[in-house]
């Protein structure tokens, strides 16, 4: 596309992060003998003393990677762009990106379900809670500054909005539902972040700059 820069094809990077986390899951439940997706988390996958470890952490590492450039480049784009809550909320999910790349990276879970060792401890009462807080106050920073600002970003306020929505229906449904379908519940919520990762580096390739030249336009006009 004409007038596109390399940081521009480079939050592509997000949709490929969306790929390759998708190809984590498929992947590493095929190389776990057993596993049930629907009821066991996503992140038994990368359990240190799981079967599919090896193919499953490298897969996921390779999406924390990609995530994280795309949200850095976004970042890069946006700014002087939209308005300073908008920035802020972007901001924080590419902090949240990076925190989740090194945290999972770091304490992953020792087996299957909680074992109560340290590092499963350090995974979800300090990396998961963080990552969470991060998530829920950057995206709901982008559906504020989405919505102001003569509504320039709208449409990224609503997609962050169905993110926060399934978010939320993540832990509700893994709290209420049966323990055979706690996996279901659970991907609500994982896949939701991995998918607006890629919708966010969809906006910084083309319609950040699209938004603001159509808006600029308007203003002259």
């Amino acid at each position: 596309m004409r007038g596109k820069t390399l940081t521009n094809w480079l939050c592509l990077s997000g949709i490929v992060s969306l790929f390759f986390y998708i190809l984590h899951t498929v992947i590493g439940a095929m190389n776990y003998p057993g596993y049930d997706w629907r009821s066991q988390a996503v992140s038994d996958l990368t359990a240190t003393n799981a079967p599919s470890f090896v193919i499953a952490n490298g897969l996921v590492s390779i999406h924390h990677l990609f995530a994280s450039l795309s949200s850095v480049l976004v970042c890069i784009i946006i700014q002087g762009k939209g308005n300073e809550v908008l920035r802020i909320g972007i901001y924080l999910f590419a902090i949240m990106n990076w925190a989740s790349a090194i945290g999972y990276t770091l304490f992953p879970f020792t087996d299957s379900g909680y074992a109560g060792t340290f590092q499963d401890v350090m995974h979800v009462y300090v990396v998961t809670v963080i990552v969470v807080i991060l998530s829920i106050v950057s995206i709901s920073l982008i559906i504020i500054g989405g919505f102001e600002n003569h509504k320039k970003y709208k449409s990224l306020a609503i997609w962050a909005t169905v993110t926060l929505v399934f978010m939320i229906i993540g832990p509700i449904g893994t709290s209420i539902v049966p323990k055979t379908y706690f996996g279901i519940a659970e991907r609500f919520s994982v896949y939701s972040v991995a998918v607006f990762n890629a919708i966010l580096g969809l906006y910084g390739f083309v319609f950040i700059e699209r938004i603001e030249k159509n808006f600029k336009y308007r203003k002259e006009a």
